[in-house]
């Protein structure tokens, strides 16, 4: 086995907080350093939009389609991550979970042979969208809280000051004191996100013969909405509301040129994209869905 231990961040978060605007930082952040960056993504969804939007054309770069990576992509999971690290070689690693997916699953798969060897530290990261913070906050929401060894109160633009302060205050109470850090588009200094850990915890927690535990999963079904040729933006964002989902991701061609359709909830944008989409994309938005009243256990 090639001798590489580096250390890696776990990207969690979910549907729709500002996790693959975090990594798109990460990655053009790594690029301008001149550090070799291995980016694995798992998008709920099988479309490859996640891709398109990185522009992560590097041979680092899987993308696991389709699944949650703690439940159903577990063993694909620490395949791809023991193949990229042994032949790849990064410098550093980042894996994007799905929306859905719970990071105190998936980090517990970093501390068994042979990732236990490849990985000198991981951190969880958890993104969390500032307009949610205060609301309703379903189960995968707070066990990916729980998980946290760093938050970013992400979309802090969208939110007043006292708003924000008892988002702060509930994420402490939540995550049992992890550092909350706000951001708008998680516009962060990477080097703050690989915090030092001098009395050695993540080091000690790593109990490579730690159970996979038993969790209930929320159930979530997704839908691709056609648009064919050219569409005026205000019918893209009306058939879009129309789904009431409670996340949308695709590309469109409006008569002003390709847009990028991001929503969230009921909050609906079209952008210009940062870099070229391919055809195939274009046209196509998946929309995420949560099965009200349906859920499924994973041991």
């Amino acid at each position: 086995m090639a001798e590489v231990s580096v250390p890696a961040l776990i990207v969690s978060g979910y549907l729709g907080s500002g996790k693959t605007t975090l990594v798109s930082r990460l990655l053009k952040d790594a690029v301008a350093r001149g550090v070799k960056l291995a980016i694995v993504s798992n998008e709920f969804g099988d479309t490859g939009i996640d891709r398109a939007l990185l522009d992560a054309g590097q041979d680092g770069f899987v993308e696991l389609d389709g699944g949650c990576v703690c439940c159903r992509l577990s063993d694909a999971l620490s395949e791809t991550l023991e193949s990229i690290l042994t032949t790849v070689k990064p410098d550093r690693l980042v894996l994007e979970t799905s929306g859905v997916a719970l990071p105190g699953e998936v980090v517990v798969q970093f501390w068994r042979p042979p990732l236990r060897q490849l990985i000198s530290d991981e951190v969880v990261v958890v993104v969390v969208d500032a307009e949610r913070a205060n609301g309703d906050l379903d189960e995968t929401f707070l066990e990916q809280i729980e998980a946290a060894d760093l938050l970013l109160l992400n979309k802090c633009d969208l939110v007043d000051a006292s708003g924000l302060d008892a988002a702060e205050a509930r994420l402490d109470d939540l995550s049992g004191g992890q550092p909350v850090m706000r951001t708008v588009q998680c516009d962060v200094d990477p080097t703050l996100l690989y915090p030092p850990d001098p009395e050695g915890l993540r080091l000690a927690r790593r109990d490579p013969d730690a159970p996979s535990h038993p969790h209930v999963h929320e159930s979530f079904n997704t839908t691709e909405i056609e648009f064919p040729g050219v569409v005026e933006e205000s019918a893209v964002l009306a058939e879009v509301a129309s789904h009431h989902a409670i996340r949308a991701k695709g590309f469109v061609r409006t008569p002003a040129g390709i847009r990028v359709v991001q929503g969230v909830g009921p909050r609906i944008q079209l952008t210009v994209p940062e870099v070229e989409v391919a055809e195939a994309l274009v046209g196509r938005v998946v929309v995420i869905h949560r099965v009200e009243g349906h859920v499924h256990e994973h041991a």
